[in-house]
């Protein structure tokens, strides 16, 4: 029977700086989903690499070795040395390691609880596993249990009724630095989600002018034509850099877009007028030497963890409601999982019953040969109801949770009883 592990870390153990360089990329998730089914104890694996997170889920044979192996891998993989991440990292297994999945598709575990975003990039996770072919019966059930629970949470508590998220926290943060966004010209950084919710936030704080760079300029020019914005070229954002009060980036680059030279040249074109960037990706798009140069204040990620809002107290209030549907989810989870050792020993007990039932039939049949055809099969339907009706019980009693004793103790019995392992 395959156990199901988890390790990770995430915005609660580590810091940004950290979360960077163990992230994946969607590139690098593949090929790690690849190297890690190579591993004998691994039968199933799914990595979750978010900016707040980095985690990888696995079903395995032994947890110990698995363990050993994964932080091992981690290490070569993203060239970080163990020591470095080592005591960050959290290890879950069993009902431990399905409560902990629960909770963070349910938002119930993010920097800001109630969070959307967090759902569907576990659903991308499982997407690309599924791809790759890595995940098998524990997980497929796991996770499509799993998005069961985060919609369920969502629709039977508050915790999502009050905007806050991440990119509503990054515009808080600019409205507390300026006082008022009215007249601010903003310059967006990416085109992802995040960027559009920024952009949503943004207009109702009444700002200036926004402009949008993206990479892709056509998924730019969407997005600035979406709010009344303006697209410019990826390669314009040093020069837009003198024009625009606040900078808000959210890209997927493996490397720093902003660089202390940028920032600098602007700042001369802008008299010394402060400028704010405001920095939430991860890896971080934003160079931290540029926080040294006068009236140019940088903010990533972790820095939000203190600007949220007062309704985020409502939310908290909610999620204690999360967390006993989470509960509820975890111990109906643990029913299935437990089945699953229960199934094979009712299958065999079931066959053999059968057959039994069958070849006793086959020979009372052989010395009354003037019974019909039809008539025959009267007697092997009876002899189906009889295996039916005598497995009824038994069925019942190794499923059920709830007798007294080990359910292994049992099932063990069982297969004794009935030489379930030496049939032949």
């Amino acid at each position: 029977m395959l156990d199901i592990l988890l390790l990770g870390l995430n915005h609660k153990t580590a810091p940004v700086e950290l979360r960077e360089c163990l992230g994946f990329s969607n590139d690098e998730t593949g090929v790690a989903l690849e190297n890690l089914r190579k591993y004998p104890s691994i039968k199933e694996a799914v990595i979750i690499s978010t900016c707040n997170r980095v985690e990888i889920l696995m079903a395995v044979e032994d947890i110990s070795d698995t363990t050993n192996n994964v932080i091992k891998f981690i290490s070569e993989f993203k060239n970080v040395p163990v020591s470095r991440f080592e005591k960050s990292l959290y290890i879950h297994n069993g009902e431990s390691a399905v409560r902990h999945v629960f909770r963070v598709a349910s938002s119930l575990d993010s920097m800001m609880v109630g969070e959307p975003q967090i759902l569907g990039q576990i659903k991308e996770a499982y997407r690309t596993a599924t791809l790759k072919k890595t995940s098998g019966v524990i997980l497929n059930r796991l996770l499509h249990r799993t998005f069961f629970v985060a919609k369920r949470v969502r629709s039977k508590t508050g915790i999502g009724d009050n905007t806050v998220s991440i990119s509503y926290a990054a515009i808080e943060l600019g409205r507390k630095i300026f006082g008022a966004l009215e007249k601010k010209k903003v310059l967006l950084v990416g085109a992802g989600e995040m960027a559009e919710l920024a952009i949503e936030h943004l207009i109702s704080n009444r700002v200036g002018e926004i402009f949008v760079a993206n990479r892709t300029f056509k998924h730019g020019v969407k997005l600035a034509g979406k709010f009344n914005g303006i697209a410019i070229k990826f390669e314009e954002i040093p020069n837009y850099l003198q024009y625009v009060d606040i900078v808000i980036s959210s890209t997927t680059s493996p490397e720093f877009i902003i660089k202390p030279e940028h920032v600098k040249k602007a700042m001369r074109s802008r008299r010394n007028r402060p400028v704010f960037f405001i920095d939430i990706a991860v890896p971080r798009d934003i160079d931290p030497e540029i926080n040294k140069i006068t009236n140019v204040y940088v903010y990533d990620i972790d820095d939000l963890k203190g600007v949220i809002d007062e309704n985020i107290k409502d939310r908290y209030k909610e999620a204690v409601k999360g967390e006993r549907l989470v509960d509820e989810a975890v111990i109906r989870f643990r029913q299935w999982y437990d089945s699953l050792e229960v199934i094979p020993t009712v299958v065999a007990l079931r066959n053999k019953i059968d057959a039994i039932a069958k070849s006793e039939i086959d020979k009372t049949l052989r010395s009354l040969n003037h019974f019909s055809e039809k008539d025959r099969e009267a007697f092997y339907r009876m002899a189906n109801a009889l295996t039916n009706k005598i497995m009824h019980d038994p069925t019942i009693f190794l499923k059920n949770n709830g007798f007294h004793g080990n359910k292994f103790n049992y099932l063990d019995l069982t297969r004794k009883l009935f030489k379930l392992d030496n049939q032949g």
